[in-house]
């Protein structure tokens, strides 16, 4: 009797090395099926743009892996849950595996079985571990408690065993004499490949291979000399793994064993940096709210400004501040930025524009190909003051300064800004402070608002306004900061009255 074949969901574990539910699915009796489902639905925090586009690719990619290997990726379109029951009725299969993801709202083990079983489709459900290295479980407190600050929680990951050995790929993957009925990835083209996408091809490669390649650039040099260099945005001074990394199309383990092996207490700053990612899925673990609400209560009484025209400058890059610009630009254009650059750019929003962070979260959601939930909601609480580990709120980043000590020669600005491209590097950072005579020079004139207005009334996202031309800026950066101190001293002050101190709330019961 020919044993029933075993379902294998795919989410954001895109790969074949190193994933241990492909290699449990692969170990048993019967014929393999891998099913990805595309899910249309509109709910909270559905995959934005960019990151449909990296999906699509990095499918195409799996696909031809797994067929090389003798398995073929089942490709379905609508609700998972209804698909993969609809899927185990049609093939007889009687078990699935599956890799968590730790997002809010994902389902259990227990809950995954029941809501099957509810479907006519009793399947025997293994949810593994997330693309993660210390947990979960992951390290607590001395109380028991999860951890809020990172520095901490970093001293008691490297105080446990390191990561798991990776896993290599299987030998051989069987699957069954006739495949059942699946879409083309042809057909999803169109949801999730677009004009404005185009710029994203030329930068990366999505997929296992992708992934490697990438690692192994990082390796060769870069790795060395990444605690010193890390933060300046112009050349190759970061991994850019990040993309790779949440569609699981490379296993953190294999990273932070790869990275040990070749630079070995050298690798150290990129590994507490590897570690990021889990502090940011233990956060939103125990926090299931924060991509929507401030980790501290005490910031949904904060005055933030609602100005839709500030916002829209932001995302178009027309601020007249030429570090957060060059940021938006190359966020545009690649889908990725520089992460010094989008703690400057965050902090310009929340703090010079005093915009609520969440109008920052969801653009990035949107262009980046490397949004995660996790990291995305630390990144934009911790800048904005109201999360975990939180920058003090006091701490406003000045544009113009972190350009000059970042980006002292203004490469990443002028690769940017082309329209900056001739001022003089002691001008490039604060174009609205040179000589009009160095101006008239580098054949640069500054817009005003309405000028820039007019010029971008049909925008949606970044572009140079037009030849020679760029931003006067959107806020006087002193007028800016003494404005952002007042809202967060305010909002203090209301806190204290309550009897409240600004501290993390207790974490919601998982």
């Amino acid at each position: 009797m020919t044993a029933a074949p075993t379902l294998l969901w795919l989410r954001r574990d895109l790969r074949l090395a190193d994933n241990p539910a492909l290699t449990a699915a692969a170990r048993d009796a019967g014929p393999l099926l891998p099913v990805y489902v595309w899910d249309d639905a509109d709910r909270p925090w559905a995959p934005g743009g960019a990151s449909r586009w990296w999906t699509w690719h990095s499918l195409r990619s799996l696909a031809a892996d797994l067929e090389r290997r003798g398995a073929s990726l089942i490709v379905r379109r609508g609700s998972p849950l209804d698909e993969l029951a609809a899927l185990a009725a049609e093939t007889g299969a009687r078990s699935l595996h599956l890799t968590a993801t730790l997002d809010p709202g994902e389902l259990d083990e227990p809950s995954l079985s029941e809501q099957f079983a509810a479907r006519g489709a009793p399947l025997e459900v293994t949810v593994h571990g997330a693309n993660l290295l210390f947990g979960p479980p992951f390290p607590t407190t001395a109380a028991g408690r999860p951890f809020h600050v990172f520095t901490p929680f970093w001293k008691a990951c490297r105080a446990t065993d390191e990561p798991d050995t990776p896993l290599p790929v299987p030998a051989h993957l069987r699957g069954p004499t006739e495949p059942p009925a699946s879409l083309s990835l042809d057909e999803l083209r169109s949801a999730a490949v677009h004009a404005w996408a185009d710029g994203l091809a030329p930068a990366w490669s999505p997929g296992e291979a992708g992934a490697r390649r990438r690692l192994d650039a990082f390796l060769d040099d870069p790795l060395r000399d990444y605690g010193d260099a890390r933060d300046l945005p112009d050349g190759e001074t970061t991994s850019r793994l990040s993309p790779h990394l949440h569609f699981g199309e490379i296993s953190a383990r294999m990273v932070w064993h790869a990275a040990r092996d070749a630079a070995g207490a050298a690798a150290e700053p990129f590994l507490r940096q590897l570690a990021w990612r889990d502090f940011a899925h233990l956060l939103l673990l125990h926090h299931p709210a924060t991509p929507d609400e401030p980790l501290r209560p005490q910031f949904a009484d904060f005055p933030w400004r609602r100005d839709p025209d500030a916002l829209a400058a932001w995302r178009r890059g027309h601020t007249g501040y030429p570090l957060v610009d060059a940021g938006l630009r190359q966020l545009w254009e690649t889908g990725w930025m520089h992460n010094r650059v989008r703690l400057v750019c965050a902090s310009f929003l929340t703090k010079h524009l005093l915009i609520p962070w969440q109008e920052g979260a969801r653009w990035f959601w949107d262009t980046l190909v490397d949004a995660d939930l996790a990291d995305n909601t630390l990144g934009w609480q911790w800048t904005a003051g109201c999360g975990a580990d939180a920058a003090p709120y006091f701490r406003i980043f000045n544009p113009f300064a972190q350009g000059r000590r970042f980006d002292p020669d203004g490469a990443y600005v002028r690769r940017w800004l082309p329209e900056l491209g001739r001022l003089p590097n002691e001008h490039v950072h604060t174009p609205w402070l040179a000589p009009e005579t160095a101006r008239r020079d580098a054949g640069l004139r500054l817009a005003s608002p309405d000028e820039v207005a007019r010029l971008t009334a049909d925008d949606h996202g970044p572009r140079q306004l037009g030849d020679g031309l760029y931003p006067e800026p959107l806020v006087d950066h002193a007028v800016a900061r003494r404005r952002a101190i007042e809202a967060y001293d305010l909002m203090k002050q209301r806190a204290e009255a309550a009897g409240d101190a600004l501290s993390p709330p207790t974490p919601a019961r998982r």
